[in-house]
């Protein structure tokens, strides 16, 4: 495994780490999240450039656009759930209620 291979795969690891086991605010599972897309939207745009192929080389920005896209949702979501709740504390969020 390459050193640029560990980096972004260690990244990935990382954000997933930080979701799962640090699940206090809403705020902290969307940075882990954006810590994920933007390790995952390098490691694409790179092996897009080591394949050379122009074919793949749209991938990485479909994959932006939709990062994009997720982050405005959870923005959203996180203004929602502080104006109802008043607080982004992930423990007051039940799902069970409307």
């Amino acid at each position: 495994m390459t050193p640029t291979h560990f980096a972004f795969s260690s990244a990935f690891t990382l954000g997933l780490m930080g979701l799962a086991f640090h699940r206090t605010h809403l705020l902290s599972a969307l940075l882990c999240l954006e810590g994920m897309m933007l390790s995952l939207f390098i490691a694409l745009s790179l092996w897009a450039l080591q394949l050379e192929a122009t074919a793949y080389s749209t991938a990485p920005m479909l994959l932006l656009a939709f990062s994009a896209c997720e982050a405005g949702a959870g923005l959203a979501l996180l203004v929602a759930t502080a104006r109802t709740h008043g607080t982004d504390h992930l423990q007051t969020l039940n799902l069970l209620q409307c």
